[in-house]
């Protein structure tokens, strides 16, 4: 039977460590990201987000922060972001036509511009869909930053800016991922309208 009270506590401790490494050894990376992402917004350009399962998700959340707002104080215009998530259509479509692993870049190759980010988000940093749309945005001229998980994977080298968090354990690289796109979002937000 597992100790409820001692899970409790050791996985909000781990969260809390995870945090405390990301603030020791991604602060520049995050720090770049914002820069990166911001210069494409002010040259009207697009952000082009995609995961896979929980990634997905989070792909979604960042997106929206963008376009909607994430800092209730500042009053702006909604900045063009798109969670390649999103379309079953285009996604069934592309599974069952081309290849799941084709599917992201097929919609990079589609939407992608020179100077448009993909922030591909991959905790082993191992997805082949990932992998291919990063491939795909370079191609089409867009830079490409990578939130990553454990040793950053196949996906690492094929990033502009990694963003490595430090841990093998999925969930706290995916709470790490979205406390890294609130930073990053609302950073923009701020030195965008701010």
């Amino acid at each position: 039977m597992v100790d409820r009270t001692k899970f409790i506590r050791e996985s909000l401790e781990e969260s809390a460590a995870t945090k405390k490494a990301i603030l020791n050894s991604c602060f520049e990376d995050i720090s770049r990201a914002v820069t990166i992402i911001r210069d494409a917004l002010k040259n009207d350009n697009k952000i082009l987000l995609c995961g896979n399962g929980g990634s997905a998700a989070d792909s979604q959340h960042i997106a929206t922060e963008f376009t909607i707002r994430l800092n209730h104080e500042i009053k702006r215009k909604g900045l063009p972001a798109i969670a390649l998530t999103t379309d079953t259509s285009a996604l069934t479509a592309g599974g069952n036509d081309i290849g799941f692993e084709n599917t992201f870049a097929r919609l990079v190759e589609a939407l992608g511009r020179k100077g448009d980010v993909l922030v591909g988000i991959s905790t082993s940093g191992n997805s082949e869909n990932i992998i291919r749309a990063a491939d795909k945005a370079h191609e089409n001229g867009m830079k490409v930053i990578g939130l990553l998980g454990k040793d950053g994977g196949k996906l690492k080298s094929r990033c502009d800016l990694p963003i490595v968090v430090p841990s093998e354990n999925t969930q706290r690289i995916q709470e790490g991922h979205i406390t890294i796109g609130h930073i990053v979002s609302e950073l923009v937000e701020m030195e965008l309208y701010g």
